[in-house]
């Protein structure tokens, strides 16, 4: 069977869930409902927990690898146990960080796209057009290039420096290779995410930073709308899984996962002044 390219798979999720609600599946150490340790077995069980308790709410599973890193050779294993368990209509997007020379980076994509089976990867493009190309270079898989991201040291290169207005514009060209290249864009920057959108009018950006980094839901969807439509992929993570960190994890983390997908919902159709 032909696997679904990620924007179709994407666009297809979005129209089921009604949602552009991505839950990042990132369990900390530290904040393991209890019954539960932050090892290889229970964190795929946490988390399994988690996307039966979402799945209908989402329009994709983001997991940053720093959190199975930390595991070893268990972590890999748990990610593996993790994506299994992600609905196959639903894509799943690796936030692995990966920039390299252009040889590494094609072992990286290996590792991800093949390795993995992600339908979704994060890059960092700082090396240049031909670290990003093999990654690109995936038929079918998307690739999200880190253009500004959600953290303040941001401020002390990124932004002071219009770093984001350079990996925008070049992005540009790199979406030649594939259009399925969208970019990391922190929703603790609105102004900036305002001049992005203006700069890339229709690709879609993955937005991190709503939730416990605070960024402000409303000011990002007007900044972040796109005239071909949504184009956002609004991910929350420790906010909606570590909700709360009792026997109830999995109930907490479904209302809390519907609570900001019905805020997204309300900011795209604001009601109509009489």
């Amino acid at each position: 069977m032909t696997r679904p390219d990620f924007t179709h798979k994407w666009l297809a999720a979005v129209d089921r869930s009604r949602s552009l609600l991505c839950v990042g599946l990132d369990p900390h150490p530290d904040q393991m409902p209890r019954g539960f340790e932050h090892r290889g077995r229970d964190v795929a069980a946490f988390n399994r927990a988690v996307i039966e308790a979402t799945s209908d709410l989402v329009c994709a599973y983001k997991a940053n690898m720093a959190f199975y890193e930390i595991l070893g050779r268990k972590g890999w294993k748990a990610l593996e146990r993790t994506i299994a368990a992600v609905p196959p209509h639903i894509p799943v997007i690796i936030d692995a960080k990966r920039g390299d020379i252009p040889s590494s980076a094609e072992m990286y994509a290996r590792a991800l796209f093949d390795g993995l089976g992600a339908d979704a990867v994060t890059v960092s493009p700082f090396l240049g057009g031909d670290s990003v190309e093999p990654f690109l270079r995936h038929q079918g898989r998307g690739v999200f290039a880190l253009c500004l991201t959600s953290n303040d040291g941001a401020r002390e290169f990124q932004i002071k420096n219009r770093l984001h207005h350079q990996i925008a514009r070049a992005s540009r060209r790199w979406s030649r290779i594939s259009h399925h290249l969208g970019l990391v864009v922190g929703a603790t920057h609105p102004r900036e995410l305002r001049e992005i959108r203006a700069l890339c009018p229709s690709q879609v950006f993955l937005v991190p930073g709503i939730g416990r980094q605070g960024g402000d839901l409303e000011a990002v969807i007007r900044a972040g709308i796109a005239h071909t439509g949504p184009q956002l992929i609004i991910n929350a993570s420790r906010s909606i899984i570590h909700a709360s960190g009792a026997k109830d994890f999995a109930e907490a983390a479904r209302a809390a996962a519907q609570h900001l997908r019905d805020r997204i919902c309300a900011c795209l159709n604001p009601p109509k002044s009489s």
